[in-house]
């Protein structure tokens, strides 16, 4: 008789310790091999990090990553609920929210909006994102384009900047003359303080990175196709002139931030955790109904990442 083939059977990684349905520890034998049949109940099964890590090949960067994201999309989800809910006591009250992102090119406001209105009746709440100016708007009093965008009655408006582009951005690549630019700094908190006494409620957040995040995050669309159209002329001067946006924005910190309308300043060199902090500052400033029912995560901001301005605060950029 001839002698039979054996086929080499692949050596398999030894299992993890996970907990049966039944309640009992027991170990998991993949069909194949452990990275390649871990089903999510599977994973969810498992006991503790280290199981995890030897199930997904012993890359532990990639298991933190991975339960990371797990946790933010957790804690997003729960927080877009209570997002939910203020934007239908708003609607009950006929509330009006304005709520302003600033910040340098590519320090996630656009990421930070999404997030925010991801699943917010549209009928009730708007983005504004204004481009240059017309020849008429230029003839017209600065803040003039952007009242006819503020909120209705029962209404919340994201803007993606905002008047203060005349602040920072005008200045810095000499879109205003000097006098426009001091005009407007003497008007704006008297037109803010206009909007506070009429009920307007008011949120302004700068969200602050490190040079060396923006740079990364500017090579980071260039590579990417579907963030190309995210790069403007602006946007690669930005680098350059990095030291003189530092001056702006500091100037327009100690002259606009009030008691009335506070600068925010949000840490966003790690995007997701800026645009939970964000989420629920605004939350946790707003006393809504069935505020914090049923949830399983704060409404309160982490004060690492994100605070009001005052002189002492140490800045990303």
């Amino acid at each position: 008789m001839g002698k039979k083939n054996k086929k080499k059977s692949k050596a398999l990684r030894p299992g993890p310790t996970v907990w049966n349905d039944n309640g009992a520890l027991t170990t998991f034998k993949p069909e194949k091999s452990a990275t390649d049949c871990l089903t999510v109940k599977e994973i969810l099964k498992l006991k503790d990090l280290d199981d995890f890590t030897r199930a997904l090949g012993g890359n532990k960067k990639a298991v933190k990553k991975l339960l990371d994201t797990i946790r933010y999309q957790r804690e997003l989800e729960e927080l877009q609920i209570e997002l939910i809910k203020l934007q239908q006591w708003v609607q009950k009250e006929k509330k009006r929210i304005a709520i302003i992102f600033e910040g340098r090119d590519a320090a996630g406001k656009g990421g930070a909006i999404r997030r925010f209105i991801e699943h917010l009746n549209p009928r009730s709440m708007r983005v504004v994102a204004l481009p240059k100016p017309t020849e008429v708007e230029q003839g017209q009093w600065y803040f003039q384009r952007y009242i006819n965008q503020l909120p209705n009655p029962g209404e919340i408006v994201f803007f993606d900047r905002s008047w203060y582009n005349r602040a920072v951005v005008e200045p810095v690549n000499g879109f205003c003359t000097t006098e426009q630019y001091e005009q407007f700094m003497l008007q704006v908190p008297d037109f803010e303080h206009m909007l506070y006494e009429d009920g307007l409620i008011l949120f302004k957040f700068w969200f602050s990175i490190s040079k060396d995040e923006q740079l990364r995050r500017f090579k980071s669309r260039k590579r990417n196709p579907l963030k190309q159209w995210k790069i403007s002329p602006v946007d690669m001067r930005a680098q350059e002139l990095w030291d003189k946006y530092t001056y702006y924005k500091e100037e327009m910190f100690y002259k606009t931030h009030t008691n009335y309308s506070p600068w925010i300043i949000v840490k966003a060199n790690n995007k997701k955790e800026a645009r939970l902090a964000s989420i629920r500052y605004v939350l946790d400033h707003i006393d809504y109904d069935n505020k914090g029912v049923g949830i399983q995560t704060t409404l309160h901001p982490d004060p690492n990442i994100v605070q009001r301005f005052h002189r002492k605060v140490r800045q990303v950029d």
